[in-house]
């Protein structure tokens, strides 16, 4: 069972009101809520963001993919009007670091993706969204609004139990190194990112 182990307040630049960083027990990796007190009134189910890590995109600014730029629109929103960024620790589509920087090689090759990390005898996404449902069962959370334009991260989400009462798409954030990218997830993984 996952349970809240510690909660603590972090300030963050660019927003007035801190959220705490909560960890728990019960995960097998080290993921993170972030939750963002809500700002407006209402009854409405808070706003999710479920967020893979990235250490090219999310720290460094990698032009090769849409990560980083969506991780501070969820930031940049949640600070605003409140939310719970849950940071999963499934860098690479949950291939590992290594082996999607291996992935980035084959597709300077011309390969795309998926097709890349099976050319590695990987799965194309290795990610599991249950440790996110666990991690909102925890928070006492069971509906949610979810930020995002991956159907699968819903159709997890619901499989684990966790309702949906409505899915808000994050922007496209397309630049020259990325078409290929987004273009492959939009045809594998029917992503909803109109380009």
């Amino acid at each position: 069972m996952v349970t809240i182990k510690n909660r603590v307040v972090v300030p963050l630049e660019g927003a007035e009101t801190p959220p705490e960083f909560i960890t728990f027990n019960g995960l097998v990796e080290e993921h993170v809520a972030i939750v963002f007190p809500q700002l407006k009134p209402g009854n409405m189910p808070p706003l999710v963001r479920v967020h893979s890590e990235c250490l090219t995109g999310d720290t460094f600014g990698s032009l090769l993919c849409d990560c980083g730029p969506q991780l501070h629109e969820a930031l940049s929103c949640f600070s605003r009007e409140g939310g719970v960024l849950l940071y999963l620790r499934q860098e690479g589509r949950g291939i590992g670091l290594y082996a999607k920087l291996s992935a980035y090689a084959l597709q300077k090759k011309g390969l795309d993706t998926f097709e890349a990390n099976r050319h590695l005898n990987l799965p194309e996404d290795a990610r599991s969204f249950e440790p996110a449902a666990q991690m909102l069962k925890a928070l006492d959370v069971n509906n949610i609004r979810l930020l995002t334009n991956n159907p699968d991260k819903a159709s997890q989400l619901e499989e684990y139990g966790i309702g949906i009462e409505s899915i808000i798409p994050t922007g496209v954030y397309l630049n020259p190194s990325n078409r290929r990218y987004l273009e492959a997830k939009v045809r594998h993984k029917k992503h909803t990112i109109p380009l």
